[in-house]
């Protein structure tokens, strides 16, 4: 008989959760993310994303002044009030992640993601993700936060899963804008984990007061989005 054994890493992330994280952070996930560019199809109309510095530019901007300052220090405090059995702090830190999103496109994009995973996580068996599935406002940090909790991915761990998700579907509607070769994509891609790897200590510690998004030009594209004649994204 094989005899098999759960890994454990130094920093508490075993082998089962490593694989559970992955699953995640995958962009496999059925869920969709690949129809969203979080107005990145306007700048790159508008001639503002026309290249691969520019689309680097463009998702280093949104990734450091709204993922990183917003949804990562959000995602970190809806997994304490999971873990904690706290529905009112998990209800409370959804709606202001929610109320974030500062376009109708963002958040109906914020709106079906959410939906979505909750529906997913339902059919694997995380019933806390059933109440979710139909709420008008829940966001994908949510049902995030609760996989993660519920596959016990440390919570550090679970905030780069998280922020890696939104960078390699972020550098994916570039690709397919622009469009970016796959070699440009990854170089992309590359600097982004390295923004993520070198902001991830300034996000955990915001304070609630400092959590917020500032990048009023992606909300500005987005709204024009809305009204674009042709396109290939939702948002």
């Amino acid at each position: 008989m094989i005899m098999t054994t759960a890994i454990t890493t130094h920093d508490g992330l075993t082998s089962t959760a490593l694989l559970r994280l992955l699953q995640l952070s995958s962009a496999a996930l059925p869920i969709g993310m690949f129809a969203y560019s979080q107005g990145l199809e306007q700048a790159v109309l508008l001639g503002d994303v026309k290249d691969r510095a520019t689309a680097r530019d463009w998702a280093a901007g949104v990734l450091e002044h709204s993922v990183m300052t917003s949804d990562v220090p959000l995602l970190l405090r809806l997994y304490d009030a999971w873990q904690a059995g706290d529905p009112e702090a998990v209800r409370s830190y959804n709606d202001m992640l929610f109320a974030c999103r500062g376009s109708g496109e963002l958040r109906a994009e914020e709106r079906q993601l959410g939906a979505a995973l909750s529906r997913l996580l339902s059919r694997l068996g995380i019933g806390e993700a059933e109440p979710w599935t139909l709420d008008d406002r829940v966001t994908f940090a949510t049902a995030f936060a609760l996989a993660a909790v519920t596959w016990n991915i440390p919570r550090r761990q679970a905030a780069l899963g998280y922020a890696f998700s939104w960078a390699e579907a972020q550098v994916g509607a570039a690709t397919r804008l622009v469009p970016l070769g796959q070699t440009d994509a990854q170089l992309v891609l590359s600097h982004l984990l390295e923004r993520i790897a070198a902001v991830l200590e300034a996000s955990l510690r915001l304070s609630d007061a400092e959590i917020g998004a500032s990048a009023p030009g992606q909300a500005l594209l987005s709204a024009l989005h809305e009204t674009q004649y042709s396109r290939l994204f939702r948002s």
